[in-house]
């Protein structure tokens, strides 16, 4: 086994460089906090707005997550994240169906999917690895189209019903409505962000992949066995795909499930993902929330801005951050040596 301070010292530089924030970009979340927890104090409308974009955010951020983990680890986008996430809801689906409780269902799923994430990543992307980058991206991409025609095959493409978890009434709190589904996510969403950071924080596991990830050429010297590394790597984050997926499928916001119901999810989270840094596993949380409570609030207040031109907005405004910081938020920039 290896020695947790082995892989500390791997990943340490690589750790503090990705942590350090620009000050503009902490004055600007603390700015953001301000004005949001202001703005709740004073309209119930501002707060139910708020607390609306932190659920779908919340989402956002996961998917955002995972999508960054395996950059990390191959600096490879995986187009297939949204069908991977799919493919699990529908599995939750199916054990409901099969009158399995839900929390039992979702946690069984999350078990399937880490499984499935890991024989994914043995079976169809490390045979094209030393392909190239160009040949995984591919290969992600015709997952999408396989998945999508699989999940159809087996279920069919009819708009079905997924149930939620959490209680249809509202909680009042003065002359403000939460929906317990948005509390609930957002309690979900914490909670999945948390376990993941402790698992990389404190166990030798999550040392390991962490070592793999940044220096893989030392972490082999060490007897990390990087490949299967990697292929963890691809089972947490089908996880967390699973977790977005059942959280969001009860919600207006996909209109239910089918093969396609994540398509523009996955849209939402690589904008997330790239706003923050795509590197950076906080960042792509930050990002991910930012989205979803400024996508609230727009299209709240902002008439012109409908339901239909979410999307459009949410890119536009990545696009202005873009230009202004090309690395994201969190982002730094990369010096090679040539």
């Amino acid at each position: 086994m290896v020695d947790a301070r082995l892989t500390k010292r791997l990943d340490l530089r690589g750790s503090v460089a990705r942590l350090s924030v620009p000050p503009l970009v902490l004055l600007l979340l603390l700015a953001a906090c301000v004005f949001l927890t202001v703005g709740s104090l004073i309209s119930a409308r501002f707060a139910e707005q708020t607390v609306i974009g932190l659920a779908s955010g919340g989402v956002y951020a996961i998917l955002a997550l995972a999508i960054v983990l395996i950059y990390r680890a191959t600096e490879v986008i995986n187009f297939a994240q949204g069908e991977m996430a799919m493919i699990s809801t529908y599995i939750a689906w199916q054990l409901i169906q099969w009158g399995v409780a839900f929390w039992a269902a979702f946690f069984a799923t999350l078990a399937i999917s880490f499984v499935g994430g890991m024989l994914l990543e043995l079976v169809v992307i490390r045979p094209v690895e030393r392909a190239g980058v160009l040949a995984v991206v591919v290969v992600t991409i015709g997952l999408v189209f396989v998945m999508q025609a699989g999940a159809a095959w087996i279920w069919s493409s009819d708009l079905k019903f997924f149930p939620s978890a959490f209680h249809a009434s509202p909680i009042r709190v003065g002359g403000v409505a939460f929906s317990l589904q948005d509390l609930g996510t957002i309690g979900v969403s914490i909670a999945a962000v948390v376990v993941l950071w402790f698992f990389f924080q404190f166990t030798k596991t999550g040392l390991a992949m962490r070592a793999a990830a940044l220096r893989p050429a030392a972490a082999r010297l060490v007897g990390i066995r990087v490949g299967w590394m990697l292929a963890l790597g691809w089972g947490l984050a089908a996880v967390l795909g699973a977790i977005a997926g059942m959280m969001i499928a009860p919600t207006s916001v996909s209109g239910g499930l089918q093969p396609t119901s994540m398509d523009v999810v996955l849209i939402y989270a690589f904008a997330a993902a790239i706003l923050g840094g795509i590197e950076n596993p906080a960042g792509a949380v930050v990002g991910g929330l930012a989205l979803g409570v400024f996508l609230a609030l727009l299209t709240s207040y902002v008439d012109v801005v409908t339901s239909e031109l979410r999307l459009p907005v949410a890119l536009g405004a990545l696009l202005a951050v873009l230009l202004i910081r090309p690395n994201g938020l969190f982002g730094r920039a990369v010096v090679r040596r040539v």
